[in-house]
């Protein structure tokens, strides 16, 4: 039998209610017109296949349950995380507006980003962002994808090894002094100095679209797992982090099964419980 699990603390969100509509201010952050938008990008880039969902079969014995099922992320375009999905889709949406906005017309495919009909506007941009690891190597994956420039800030306790694969994949890396909060600002600052574009994974004041980008891009994880499944599942385990990942998921089953959705379950590890904190 497996060992059971170290639990600190359980704490029920006071503001959760199964029956609260998905109503217009929801939709517009995360909707089924963006996530179908999102889906055909996405699938339409090279590499793209659904990551497997394993069945648990031994854990499940174990637990007293029917049936507990693992979304395996490790082989998402060869980048080992969900957030391949997240960075790379918001540069893609980045670029697309920015064609529009330098040269008018409609938004254009992704096909043509893809076959290099618009590189002549793209290799103009350069997108940067501040990271830990993962999120980085995935914007760092789209703009080589797409063909526009990256600069990636790192803070001074990343890894060579996690800066090295960014710079696999062509982006060139910043290492700043401090910790993470202080490359988000170098970032920052160095965009709006050098007309850059930020593609960050949180949002500020004034700053929600490239964040919304980012969460729709995730949602897919949770449709290719619906569709996988033989039944709805009844509960979903989540890492916490900083929310993106976890309010994506969220919101793509309750706009699916509203009132009847399955309950979710955040974990946020002890030494860095900012989500616990913040429904006490």
């Amino acid at each position: 039998m497996p060992p059971k699990a170290n639990v600190g603390e359980v704490l029920l969100n006071p503001l959760a209610n199964l029956d609260a509509p998905y109503g217009a201010a929801k939709a517009a952050i995360l909707s089924d017109a963006a996530f179908e938008q999102a889906h055909a990008t996405i699938s339409a880039w090279p590499g793209y296949a659904p990551t497997p969902l394993y069945e648990l079969n031994a854990m499940a014995e174990a637990a007293g349950v029917a049936a507990i099922h693992y979304k395996d992320e490790g082989g998402r375009f060869g980048l080992g995380s969900f957030k391949a999905l997240g960075g790379a889709y918001a540069v893609a949406r980045l670029l697309s507006r920015e064609i529009v906005r330098r040269g008018g017309g409609n938004e254009p495919s992704i096909e043509a980003i893809l076959s290099g009909q618009h590189a002549a506007v793209i290799s103009e941009i350069t997108v940067c962002c501040a990271t830990d690891g993962n999120h980085g190597r995935s914007v760092a994956w789209g703009a080589r994808t797409f063909g526009c420039a990256c600069e990636i800030f790192i803070h001074a306790t990343v890894s060579d090894g996690r800066k090295a694969a960014i710079e696999a994949y062509g982006a060139r890396v910043t290492r700043t002094a401090g910790n993470y909060d202080d490359s988000v600002r170098e970032a920052q600052e160095t965009a709006a100095r050098e007309g850059w574009f930020v593609v960050s994974d949180t949002s500020s004041p004034g700053y929600t679209d490239v964040p919304k980008d980012v969460m729709q891009g995730y949602e897919l994880m949770a449709a290719e797992a619906l569709d996988q499944m033989s039944a709805p599942p009844t509960h979903i385990f989540l890492q916490t982090g900083v929310g993106g990942m976890a309010a994506a998921i969220a919101a793509f089953f309750k706009r699916r099964f509203g009132s009847k959705r399955p309950l979710m379950i955040l974990a946020d590890p002890d030494q860095s419980a900012c989500w616990v904190e913040s429904i006490r």
